[in-house]
């Protein structure tokens, strides 16, 4: 009889016989028979797991930046203007004024040249290059030939008598690019802040030099139809006139210009 005859069937028995084996150093469990290892078919790999690929980085499109509401900056430009007493106040309030998208491309902030008690104020267009450059409106070709016209009729803006003073300032403060028109959008925001300054100013005469400062105070086009009639706005007596740039481009309209300055001479004498 051998021991698996003495403990079958006996549980117990069975678990003593198994825990004597592992005390003698049992590690490895045989079948009855050896095996032949080298006979044994080849298990079965598994294949390899497919690669996890990356889900492809999708960028989205860049946002366009949103374009500035024009109702909404020209509130706020009403809003900002409607605050300043001063004229200090009025450079300080469009220099923080966000909504004129000319302001990210100019150098400078281009507000007024001249005496601001002078009876006779003179709206232009937009800084030139040379405008840009030094932060005063009408000083390259253009401005000197300005200087040079008004200056026949006995007025200029470094003159500290305001009789025979310019107050000189532009309806947009800062350069368009390639001097290009400005736009109903720019000059609708830029409208209160004009309104004002020639309310502070409180000249006895508004000068409309261009088609800009024509259309910004008198809601109109067309400078070359309109220059040397006399009308009224803002409570002023308004003369609009073409601008120097025109009169270099143009020599032969300087004979209109030249009667435009006599008209307004004689405005100002009474």
């Amino acid at each position: 009889m051998g021991i698996e005859q003495d403990i079958a069937g006996d549980w117990h028995a069975a678990l003593a016989a198994l825990a004597w084996q592992v005390e003698l150093g049992l590690t490895d469990i045989c079948a009855e028979a050896p095996l032949n290892r080298y006979d044994l078919p080849e298990p079965i790999k598994a294949p390899p797991p497919a690669p996890i690929l990356a889900a492809p980085k999708i960028t989205p499109p860049p946002r366009e930046p949103e374009a500035p509401n024009p109702d909404a900056a020209i509130f706020e430009a009403r809003a900002a203007a409607s605050n300043c007493e001063t004229l200090e106040a009025l450079r300080e309030s469009l220099a923080a004024f966000e909504h004129c998208e000319l302001k990210r491309g100019a150098r400078n902030l281009v507000f007024a040249d001249g005496n601001p008690n002078a009876r006779v104020l003179i709206l232009g267009e937009a800084p030139g290059v040379e405008e840009d450059r030094e932060g005063r409106p009408f000083v390259g070709r253009a401005g000197q030939l300005l200087d040079r016209m008004f200056a026949a009729i006995g007025l200029a803006r470094t003159a500290p008598d305001p009789k025979t003073a310019l107050y000189i300032t532009n309806t947009l403060p800062w350069r368009p690019p390639q001097n290009r028109d400005p736009s109903t959008d720019e000059i609708g925001m830029m409208r209160p802040f004009v309104e004002r300054h020639i309310a502070l100013v409180n000249p006895d005469v508004i000068v409309l030099v261009g088609n800009t400062p024509l259309q910004t105070i008198l809601n109109t086009k067309g400078i070359l139809r309109m220059r040397g009639i006399w009308t009224e706005a803002l409570g002023k007596p308004v003369l609009p006139m073409t601008h120097p740039a025109y009169l270099l481009r143009n020599p032969a309209a300087k004979r209109d210009a030249w009667a435009d300055l006599l008209s307004l001479q004689a405005r100002l004498r009474g």
